[in-house]
C-alpha cells in the first residue's frame, strides 16, 4: 500500500525531513535554500483558492515575529525558466509578502504535474486548510486527472470511501448554497442536510440568517419534506426500502440517486454535478 501510494501520503512534514539529505544531492537544484519571492509563484490548479484574511493576519504578524519556521515546497516552475511553482505553503507565501520578506525558505524537489497536484492535495487536506467545497472539487480533479474511482482515490489520500463519496455529492448543491459554503457560514454537516431539499439556496439562506445548528436544519428540511404539495395526480410515497437503497447507493457513487417504482418496474435516475462523475459513471458501468 504505502509503495502504491509513493509515499506522498507521508505530507509535507515527513518530505522536509528529508530536507538534509536532499540539499547534499547531486541535483543542484534541490533541496532547501532561501528564494527571493519575486521568483516564486503559486500553481493556478491548486485546489486551495479560497484565503481567510483573518488567518493571513496572524501568520503575518508571526513571521514579522519569529520568520518562516518551516519551508514551503516548491518544484522548478514547467513554464518559467529560473522561477519556482508552489506544490504547498502557498499562504506563508503569501503571508510572507505582506511581511516584507525579500526571500522565503523553499524546499525543492522536481515533480512532475499529477505528482505536485496530489501532494498539494494532501497537503491541503491533512491540514484541514480546504473548504468542504474545494475539497469535493479536488477529490473530482483528481478522480479526472490520474483516471481512478472514489475508492482508489481514497486509498491514495489516506481516507474513506465514504467520505470521500459525501464530500463529492456536496457539488450537487445549487451555487447560492455552495457559495455560504466556500464562506464558510455553513458547515458540511448543513449541507448535507440539504442535499435532498427542492428549495435549498432559500433553507441555506433562513440558516444563515438565524443562525441554526445542523440538527435545527435536519428537522426544517424533514418538515419540508412532508408539508403537501401541489401535483397534477396522486402522490406516491416512496417504502422505506426504496429510500435505503437510494441512500446506500448515493454513498457507494457520491451523487444524487432517484429510484421510482411501480410494481416491480420503473427507472434508476442518477444526477452528476460535472464530467468527471458521468466519467466515474461510465467507468463503473462498463467495468467487466
Amino acid at each position: 500500500m504505502a509503495e502504491n501510494r509513493r509515499g506522498l501520503g507521508r505530507g509535507l512534514s515527513a518530505l522536509l525531513g528529508e530536507a538534509e539529505e536532499i540539499a547534499h544531492a547531486s541535483d543542484p537544484a534541490a533541496g532547501v535554500r532561501d528564494i527571493p519571492i519575486e521568483l516564486i509563484h503559486r500553481n493556478a490548479a491548486q485546489p486551495r483558492q479560497t484565503f481567510d484574511e483573518a488567518e493571513l493576519a496572524e501568520l503575518e504578524a508571526s513571521i514579522r515575529d519569529k520568520g518562516v519556521l518551516q519551508p514551503i515546497l516548491v518544484r522548478p516552475s514547467p513554464s518559467r525558466d529560473g522561477e519556482f511553482e508552489i506544490v504547498a505553503g502557498e499562504r506563508r507565501w503569501r503571508a510572507a509578502q505582506r511581511a516584507g520578506l525579500a526571500a522565503i525558505p523553499a524546499l525543492v524537489r522536481t515533480l512532475g504535474d499529477l505528482e505536485a497536484f496530489e501532494i498539494a492535495i494532501i497537503e491541503n487536506i491533512q491540514r484541514a486548510d480546504l473548504n468542504s467545497i474545494e475539497e469535493a472539487r479536488a477529490y473530482a480533479s483528481l478522480m479526472g486527472q490520474l483516471g481512478v474511482t472514489q475508492e482508489e482515490a481514497a486509498k491514495r489520500l489516506g481516507k474513506s470511501r465514504s467520505h470521500v463519496a459525501n464530500t463529492m455529492r456536496l457539488l450537487q448543491l445549487p451555487p447560492g448554497v455552495q457559495d455560504h459554503l466556500i464562506a464558510k457560514r455553513l458547515t458540511a454537516g448543513h449541507a448535507r442536510a440539504l442535499l435532498t431539499a427542492e428549495n435549498a439556496e432559500a433553507l441555506a439562506d433562513k440558516i444563515v440568517a438565524e443562525g441554526l445548528s445542523v440538527r435545527d436544519t435536519e428537522a426544517l428540511t424533514r418538515e419540508k419534506a412532508v408539508a403537501p404539495k401541489k401535483t397534477s395526480g396522486p402522490r406516491r410515497s416512496k417504502d422505506a426500502d426504496t429510500a435505503s437503497l437510494e441512500v446506500d447507493l448515493e454513498d457507494a457513487l457520491g451523487m444524487s440517486v432517484d429510484i421510482t417504482d411501480r410494481g416491480g418496474a420503473g427507472a434508476v435516475t442518477i444526477k452528476y454535478a460535472n464530467l468527471e462523475q458521468l466519467d466515474e459513471i461510465c467507468r463503473r458501468l462498463m467495468r467487466r
